[in-house]
């Protein structure tokens, strides 16, 4: 069995600057971590593996840097690496970007499972994980929240919807994207590290995959473009108040009634 898990280094601050003229982050020289999502779909991957002795792969796209939280999987007990790094694919809105790390997965060889986080930190969009599954014409579960059974040829899952939880089974090749807090994330192993540190990782540029068109990436195939974008503002505002129990009760609620959130 083979899977590949999409993974992707997001910003660790935020504190972080924005091109004004592209609206997009920037990403270069940013402290970065890898999406928390993302840790649920490895730890998901990893524990079939562990099961089934599946073979476990990650693919990410991003500028050089982003081979970090390749590294990182490898720590974990990921088998093999696929990075997708051309500045060609910079400035890639969601559309673009799962066209793009779909036709990195295809360039990466034949997987019977896709697994994904629901959404990542820095965009929040969870649609990645089913436009990739659109362009591979393959189907896809999202907001799963266990997997109950993983068949010879197909994988039965739980989904947390709005109201009711939901079973499908799914036959493989297939795309799933996991909850938070579906499993507990396993910690990078010192050991792992140490016999993964000169693990070659596979990187793949436009030229490297199917459709070579550049049209279709980056900002060019972005139908969608970002009118702002801008880090949090921080609020530390307090205020201090001194009074007896009833007093207090009395003027929180008049406070609470003031912002309109009673």
């Amino acid at each position: 069995m083979n899977i590949i898990v999409c993974v992707k280094q997001v910003p660790g601050t935020s504190e972080v600057e924005v091109d004004q003229k592209t609206g997009v982050l920037k990403r270069d020289g940013v402290k970065s971590k890898m999406n928390p999502y993302d840790l649920y779909a490895l730890e998901t991957a990893l524990a079939m593996k562990g099961a089934r002795g599946a073979e476990v792969s990650v693919i990410t796209m991003g500028p050089p840097q982003a081979a970090g939280v390749v590294k990182e999987a490898f720590m974990m007990g990921v088998d093999k690496g696929f990075l997708l790094s051309d500045r060609r694919f910079a400035g890639a809105d969601v559309l673009a970007t799962s066209y793009a790390l779909s036709q990195g997965i295809r360039r990466a060889g034949n997987f019977d499972l896709i697994v994904c986080g629901k959404q990542t930190t820095d965009g929040d969009t969870a649609q990645v994980g089913p436009e990739i599954a659109e362009f591979l014409g393959v189907p896809h579960v999202a907001n799963v929240r266990r997997i109950l059974e993983v068949g010879a040829t197909a994988v039965t899952v739980e989904m947390d919807m709005p109201e009711a939880l939901e079973v499908a089974k799914v036959s493989y090749p297939c795309l799933v994207t996991m909850e938070k807090d579906s499993c507990q994330p396993r910690l990078p192993s010192f050991k792992l590290k140490l016999a993964t540190k000169d693990r070659a990782i596979s990187v793949f540029t436009l030229d490297d995959l199917a459709d070579r068109d550049p049209s279709h990436y980056g900002l060019d195939g972005s139908p969608t473009q970002v009118l702002k974008i801008f880090p949090p503002v921080p609020n530390d505002s307090h205020e201090l108040w001194e009074g007896g129990g009833k007093e207090l009760a009395t003027r929180l609620a008049d406070k609470l009634k003031h912002l309109k959130f009673a």
